[in-house]
């Protein structure tokens, strides 16, 4: 949680965001338990969630996939997923690749 705040305040070290990334990853595979979507944040992490059939090799037939900061701004409730689908600043395929009840992940107060 001391890196999200980190990263939230601006520090945009490697390190912070890496570890502030894969904590809402996590958080959110932890909220939505499953293997029918998978979540991509490159370099840092990727992770499956919601129920449904499972995959284990290529792709899945559910991804998001978006940038570090994108995920941040998404998971904690900073940018709302239309616009950021608008705004092409993620990409989602499959019939259950909207994280749309489950944003934020973690609502942050400042």
């Amino acid at each position: 949680m001391a890196a999200l705040r980190a990263a939230l305040a601006g520090d945009a070290t490697r390190q912070v965001t890496a570890t502030a990334v894969r904590f809402l990853l996590e958080e959110l595979a932890e909220r939505a338990p499953g293997n029918a979507l998978e979540v991509r944040v490159p370099p840092f992490g990727a992770t499956q969630c919601l129920p449904g059939p499972r995959h284990t090799r290529g792709t899945p037939p559910g991804v998001v996939e978006t940038d570090p900061g994108t995920w941040l701004a998404l998971a904690t409730g900073s940018l709302d997923w239309e616009a950021a689908l608008a705004e092409g600043r993620l990409t989602a395929s499959g019939v259950r690749a909207d994280l749309t009840p489950l944003l934020p992940v973690i609502r942050m107060t400042p």
